[in-house]
């Protein structure tokens, strides 16, 4: 692993007096220690921006998960080219948070979860999403187990162990498989392995992705310009609303991704390179170039996981929905790749059940450390140990980081159908959506530097992009219950 050399402390006039020459902090620096001994100046071109590009990555690999893979290509399915439209603007409101919440974080220096206390109103001691958030665990729990058997399942129908693909050994010995790679590749529990793994691997599934739509074309399910357009017309139609609210809330960063990426965004070294806020306009200088590294981060990360996404849409709408077929869950993978197989040889299905079983596997190894730190300062919030103290904090996160994928392979083993908790998973999940849009808002409007903000337009679309969220997550309350 390759890591930048230690920087350069600021001079006494708070100057700094180094600029970072790669992709991270030095090792062995607490990059949630913001002291200004780590400051320095951020890129003021978009190419050296773009070299301090990462976080958005590992966000990218946890995005295009089961959500997108599964329920996009089965949302395409049901209505066909009319709601690919709904997959631009989902992802693209969605992002506003994403970037407002990152804002305050390195103008601060802190991560959501420690934020997330701060909002009123409080219960006992604690503010009341630190409450939500201990329930999320359970919600967290549910989801990866869905994920890491997804997984498994698709590795499974390419190379099944015994016989028999979707037998209980098969399943088992493939998401025993997948939990020991998981916990060994973040057993260093470093930011740079995250990034490096999470960018080749993001990559790879955007490829492929957008190589299966475009091998379509040699087949009975090719699509035109013509579909892609009638696409985008911003219609739905009057059968179709559930569809979209359910699209809306599933596609792009969800609760979970924004608040991961905080930690991300620190990890990477942007708050510690802009320093303490000091009151001085050569900080208000430097959060500012940070924060617009930032963004290019996010926009990039948009691009891509909003590209994986379509194209997941596009494989139901071309190849599903004109047979009228509307496979759930994993019975999406196994459709489609055997349409492939048939359509353009066996190498085609064998090729998307990799390219599946990559995708979702790519999520878990996001979400192994995301879930994980947030899971471990959620924890420290409530006083099992003090988040600041570096060495307990790489304890417990070394312990969740174990526990996490152990607990979600085996829920996801023996748990074929656990419709209660899937029902309770959604019911907090739409609560969390909520609770992490006012915390946006709330955050950014108390404890943001006005200095570093970037004026009405962008303070509009925070506002659009919360109400719509908080609007989404009202109506997947509702329905849950």
């Amino acid at each position: 692993m390759t890591t930048s050399p230690h920087l350069a402390p600021a001079s006494p006039g708070g100057t700094p007096s180094d600029t970072p020459s790669a992709t991270v902090l030095a090792q062995g620096v607490d990059p949630y220690v913001v002291d200004g001994t780590q400051i320095a100046e951020p890129p003021t071109t978009l190419r050296g921006r773009l070299r301090f590009l990462g976080p958005g990555m590992i966000t990218s690999a946890a995005v295009v998960g089961s959500g997108e893979l599964l329920t996009a290509t089965a949302l395409g399915a049901t209505v066909g080219f009319m709601l690919l439209w709904l997959v631009l603007v989902s992802t693209f409101l969605k992002v506003w948070v994403q970037i407002e919440l990152a804002r305050w974080s390195i103008s601060t220096g802190r991560t959501a979860v420690d934020g997330y206390d701060d909002v009123p109103p409080r219960i006992g001691r604690r503010g009341w999403i630190s409450w939500l958030q201990l329930l999320m665990f359970l919600q967290f729990f549910i989801g990866q187990a869905g994920v890491i058997s997804a997984s498994a399942f698709a590795f499974s129908t390419l190379l099944p162990i015994g016989g028999e693909p979707y037998s209980l050994l098969s399943i088992g010995v493939w998401v025993a498989a997948l939990v020991i790679i998981a916990i060994a590749i973040h057993s260093l529990n470093r930011y740079a392995v995250v990034e490096r793994i999470s960018t080749v691997l993001v990559m790879a599934v955007t490829v492929f992705a957008i190589v299966m739509v475009f091998l379509m074309q040699a087949t009975e399910f090719a699509w035109t310009a013509g579909d892609i357009a009638g696409g985008m017309r911003f219609q739905v139609a009057a059968g179709a609303i559930g569809v979209a609210i359910a699209m809306f809330g599933m596609t792009g960063v969800g609760a979970g991704e924004t608040t991961a990426y905080t930690y991300w965004v620190v990890e990477k070294g942007y708050a510690a390179w802009a320093g303490p806020n000091d009151g001085t306009d050569s900080w208000v200088s430097r959060a500012k170039g940070w924060i617009s590294v930032m963004k290019v981060d996010a926009w990039v990360s948009w691009i891509i996981y909003t590209a994986s996404t379509a194209a997941f849409y596009i494989l139901g709408a071309a190849v599903l929905h004109p047979q009228g077929l509307v496979p759930e869950g994993t019975d999406v993978m196994v459709t489609i790749s055997s349409i492939f197989d048939s359509a353009v040889g066996t190498w085609g299905g064998v090729l998307f059940l990799i390219g599946a079983g990559l995708a979702l596997f790519k999520t878990i190894l996001a979400n192994v450390p995301s879930l994980g730190r947030i899971t471990g300062q959620t924890l420290a919030v409530f006083g099992a140990y003090d988040w600041k103290d570096q060495i307990a904090r790489d304890r417990w996160q070394r312990i969740i980081m174990i526990v996490l994928p152990i607990g979600w392979g085996l829920l996801g083993t023996i748990a074929s159908s656990p419709l209660l908790l899937v029902i309770i998973a959604g019911i907090l999940n739409a609560v969390y959506l909520i609770g992490a849009a006012i915390a946006t808002v709330y955050l950014a409007r108390t404890q943001t530097d006005p200095r570093i903000r970037d004026g009405r337009p962008t303070e509009v679309m925070l506002w659009i992009s919360a109400a719509a969220i908080i609007a989404v997550g009202v109506i997947g309350l509702v329905n849950a219950l």
